[in-house]
């Protein structure tokens, strides 16, 4: 309908002889200057579920309904973290225009950082389209934003899922989405403005929000895990979990991250501590309280993330730290990380986070829930492993910290050579690289998270002082029948899109298996062709060969017996040892 009435504007302006004169009077104005987005706003998205009629967001009559962004926690106005990034729901009320539809607009936006971020979805399908980025030394640079349909795009990579769409007729049990999407920055640059796509054609782009990704100055990655499902809990009502993990570098200064990922509602925090842990759920010394935002707790959009101030608190390196919050709940399900390899705790009823004695914490998990990293002041960045189960430490000894991230982190603190940089693990067990394990949406008992593709934004990109990724992945795709050509297009693409935000890449070739169930001779013939593609080495900065350090030189297709952790699938400690050894520490470095 929009783009009807738009041409039958433009006939009325050709008829009258009009158009001449407007070309003369915009050629006399010039190009408008740059304005906020909030000033842009030409579509309504958002209605009361009482009066859907109000908004029309898909030219359809189809919108989104204000109680269920209410329940998310999105709330007009609302500061969300996603991905590294702050951006604010539009302070409108229902039916009021709360987005822009992309066709050229100059925006006002200010800051340096890696990366824009941007609020979207697509209505009539998934919208593309190529703007421009203007910095404040009057260069430029031209960006490609794709916004998924609000309908049907990728549940795995969405920021928040809504149960219903307001339509004239009344309201459907169908999700729509909205997503965060960032593209890269000149680093060092400052933005003045940003031209947004021209309309893209019969899909339309929205843009709800907009800004700066800004650089992470001062802070380095220590600890890193990350969302591999959302999973059932308890539930847990007044409850505090302490949770056990285990630094990479150390430093001054401390502050977390929780993360609320694949979550429908928002989840509280009533308050945090850190201390060094001391044995169990026993702290060495009396917990330091967190704050958020100046704040003893913080609330957690569903889809958003929030970062603790800085705490004067002298983090020790490759040393266990006990990070503790209360959940004032109730809570029944929450962003898990599966294969923590660590017992951590949950106390009985009460806010015990400050608590120096073990005694209220009466039972155990193995899981990480909610808290995806742990930062430390100064330092030279941090290292990404991006990888499966072998990463995140199947089979390794459990509360021993003998993962190869471990061991290399420990590598690293021991030398001079290179900078001592932090390591973040984010190996999830059953990852694939290009197909979904999680489905991205709702409470689910598969905790294989969502594909590398689908995670590499959150999981690499946005993670503090990334400099380096090593990409070590692809087993279970050749296990479960993917191609080797889909493989090797997936790492491609992570090569590409790592290397586009200013990241050293370094792939790691593919572990044997024979042995194993799932690790057929065809299997293997999937995994030998994407290994031989890595070698080659023309995608990546640098390549390990992983294969080479585990396979047993009798049967190259099966993994070392003195490695093997018995599964034939996983190394044991040894060869997990075996592996952190092997990585010439130079080709770390960007």
């Amino acid at each position: 309908m929009r783009r009807r009435i738009r041409g039958a504007a433009v006939a009325l302006c050709l008829c009258t002889g009009l158009a001449p004169a407007v070309s003369a009077e915009a050629a006399t104005i010039g190009p408008r200057p740059p304005l906020p987005l909030e000033r842009l706003f030409d579509n309504r998205a958002v209605s009361d579920d009482a009066r859907p009629g109000a908004a029309d967001f898909d030219g359809a009559g189809g919108s989104l309904s204000a109680r269920d962004l209410r329940a998310a926690g999105w709330t007009p106005g609302r500061s969300l973290g996603v991905d590294g990034a702050r951006l604010t729901w539009p302070r409108t009320e229902p039916g009021e225009r709360d987005n822009v539809r992309a066709n050229g607009q100059s925006v006002r936006v200010r800051g340096r950082g890696d990366a824009l971020a941007f609020l979207v979805a697509g209505t009539g399908g998934e919208a593309s389209g190529t703007g421009t980025v203007r910095y404040r030394d009057g260069s430029r640079g031209s960006y490609r934003l794709t916004a998924p349909d609000w309908r049907s795009g990728p549940l795995a990579t969405k920021s928040v899922a809504l149960p219903h769409i307001n339509t004239p007729g009344g309201q459907r049990a169908e999700k729509a989405r909205l997503y965060v999407v960032t593209v890269p920055l000149v680093r060092g640059r400052e933005v003045a403005s940003v031209e947004l796509p021209r309309d893209p054609g019969t899909p339309d782009l929205h843009v709800f929000a907009l800004s700066v990704r800004a650089q992470t100055k001062g802070w380095t990655g220590s600890w890193s895990a990350s969302t591999a499902g959302y999973t059932a809990v308890g539930p847990w009502s007044d409850r505090t979990l302490r949770l056990v993990v285990h630094t990479s570098t150390g430093g001054p200064r401390v502050r977390i991250r929780l993360d609320n990922t694949f979550a429908a509602a928002p989840v509280g925090i009533g308050g945090a501590t850190v201390a060094v842990q001391a044995a169990g759920a026993q702290a060495a010394g009396e917990p330091r309280r967190l704050s958020f935002r100046g704040g003893a707790g913080t609330e957690i959009p569903a889809g958003a993330q929030a970062f603790s101030d800085p705490l004067d608190f002298l983090v020790p390196a490759d040393a266990n730290l006990l990070v503790s919050f209360h959940l004032p709940g109730p809570v029944a399900a929450v962003p898990v990380h599966s294969q923590a390899i660590q017992r951590s705790y949950v106390s009985g009823p009460g806010d015990h986070a400050a608590d120096t004695s073990p005694a209220a914490y009466t039972s155990t998990i193995t899981t990480w829930p909610l808290l995806t990293g742990v930062d430390v002041g100064g330092g030279p960045g941090s290292v990404v492993l991006l990888g499966d189960s072998i990463t995140d430490g199947v089979k390794s000894t459990p509360d021993t910290n003998r993962r190869w991230p471990n061991v290399l982190a420990r590598r690293l603190l021991s030398q001079s050579d290179v900078p001592r940089y932090g390591v973040l693990n984010h190996g999830i067990s059953a990852n694939r690289v290009v197909t979904d394990r999680y489905p991205g949406d709702g409470v689910s008992t598969d905790t294989g998270g969502v594909s590398a593709l689908h995670r590499l934004d959150r999981d690499v990109l946005a993670q503090t002082s990334a400099r380096t990724v090593v990409v070590f992945e692809g087993i279970n795709d050749v296990r479960w029948g993917t191609s080797a050509d889909q493989v090797i297009a997936g790492l491609r693409e992570i090569s590409e899109r790592a290397r586009a935000r200013g990241l050293r890449v370094v792939a790691a070739t593919i572990a044997p298996c024979e042995g194993e169930s799932l690790c057929t001779a065809a299997a293997n013939a999937r995994r030998e062709t994407v290994n031989a593609y890595l070698r080659e080495g023309g995608d990546f900065d640098a390549v390990l060969d992983f294969d080479a350090v585990l396979r047993d030189p009798a049967r190259p297709a099966r993994m070392l017996p003195a490695y093997d952790s018995g599964d034939h699938l996983h190394p044991g400690d040894a060869g997990l040892a075996a592996l952190a050894d092997s990585v010439d520490l130079r080709k770390l470095v960007p």
